[in-house]
């Protein structure tokens, strides 16, 4: 029987995160889950094409547009369930069991956000995304997404839009999503250099003003 999880990775220039977030998906190799992992990239000018070549795995590029990108991804993906991860991502031993876990269930999962070195605003941030999740099932791209085939294909993929791709797919499966028990390890970096308040305000006004139907090109200016 084939491994059934395919696990799609955007990427643009992520030779720096990549090592991190593909040493934690041997895990998934280990215990005969992982299928497949696609790289999706929009056009990397770094080694990043050469890091998935040596780690073999599948590779298709095209414009840069995270939805787009993913939408590539999931066409290429054999398995019967998809699993979307963020490059700058980690995963925690154990993964695959809350992973497998779910998939019994069927309903489609995110992971919990959790920040890898963030401190005290780390910890809060991240509290207020996954309470967000929970209560608004709104789950961001950084909490990656576990969905079956099936699921996917009923929703219509991924739109191809430079942002907001991740609240367009929360939104279309609403109620259904559901909290995987585990934390997934994402970088500060940005909110660290840009400061957490003010990246955090900005993700806010952005979330808002596209759920008031603002066009995400427009959000994409000044992401």
């Amino acid at each position: 029987m084939r491994a059934r999880l395919s696990v799609i990775v955007p990427v643009l220039d992520a030779e720096a995160a990549l090592p991190t977030l593909l040493a934690g998906l041997m895990e998934g190799v280990e215990t005969g889950l992982l299928r497949e992992v696609i790289l999706s990239d929009g056009g990397s000018r770094d080694a990043t094409a050469e890091i998935a070549e040596e780690v073999g795995a599948l590779w298709c590029t095209g414009p840069a547009s995270r939805g787009g990108q993913l939408r590539r991804g999931a066409r290429m993906a054999g398995g019967d369930w998809l699993m979307i991860l963020h490059a700058d991502s980690a995963l925690p031993r154990g993964w695959t069991r809350a992973v497998q876990d779910q998939m019994a269930d069927g309903r489609p999962g995110y992971f919990q956000l959790a920040f890898s070195g963030g401190g005290l605003p780390g910890r809060i941030v991240a509290g207020w995304a996954n309470l967000r999740s929970r209560i608004f099932h709104l789950p961001y791209g950084d909490q990656g997404l576990l969905i079956s085939r099936a699921d996917y294909d009923a929703v219509g993929g991924y739109r191809d839009i430079p942002l907001m791709e991740d609240v367009a797919m929360a939104r279309a499966l609403g109620g259904r999503l559901c909290l995987m028990p585990v934390p997934l390890l994402t970088s500060a970096a940005r909110y660290q250099s840009e400061g957490w308040l003010r990246r955090g305000a900005r993700n806010l006004t952005l979330l808002l003003r596209y759920l008031a139907g603002a066009a995400p090109e427009d959000l994409r200016k000044r992401y």
